[in-house]
């Protein structure tokens, strides 16, 4: 059994705050059924290397992606920038080539969390392990087609920002494991705000 562990690295765990960004794609499954496999397939590889591209390209950091979700870290003092970028995802996901030339429009759900995590790299790969990475996936599951929810860390880190507005959600919103209580607020860019561009 021990010979199935992976090495331990060598490189030390670090401790850090940080904003977690988690995109996931509407109806992935639905997709799966509609499509060849091989047209598929190109389209989640065409779909995940755009998200990389973009997030890498606004300062993110990617820890991993699963299927059609991909969770990028950014820096907990780089929240206004993180928030833009998951922003952005939506309008790239929906420009995407391949699924115009499919007859297709995609859309996505997208989180914002930050907190202290532990970050190293396991299995060569970088991860990161906290409460954070844990919201963030449930945050993303409760976000409605087409939004991008917020915890109240991220909206007190943008504070003052004039390309972001917050709202509250009117109900609360009930998460696996968190309950009801989490304060949550939907965010959108601000009238005449600021939107990132990669290019």
């Amino acid at each position: 059994m021990a010979s199935l562990l992976l090495p331990l690295s060598s490189s030390p765990a670090v401790t850090r705050q940080a904003c977690f960004v988690m995109v996931d794609l509407v109806g992935s499954t639905s997709l799966a059924q509609q499509l060849p496999v091989g047209h598929y397939a190109a389209l989640m590889t065409e779909f995940v290397q755009l998200l990389f591209l973009s997030f890498e390209a606004c300062g993110g950091h990617i820890l991993q992606h699963q299927g059609d979700a991909v969770l990028a870290f950014w820096p907990e003092e780089q929240a206004e920038q993180a928030v833009l970028a998951a922003l952005g995802a939506h309008g790239r996901a929906a420009r995407l080539g391949l699924a115009g030339a499919l007859g297709l429009s995609l859309r996505l759900r997208a989180a914002v969390t930050a907190g202290e995590v532990v970050t190293g790299p396991i299995g060569g790969q970088l991860s990161a392990y906290g409460l954070p990475v844990n919201f963030a996936r449930r945050l993303c599951g409760g976000a409605q087609p087409g939004q991008t929810l917020v915890c109240q860390t991220v909206q007190s880190g943008c504070a003052g920002t004039l390309h972001l507005e917050f709202a509250a959600l009117g109900e609360p919103l009930q998460l696996r494991d968190f309950g009801s209580g989490c304060e949550v607020f939907a965010v959108r860019h601000a009238q005449g705000g600021h939107q990132m561009k990669v290019g």
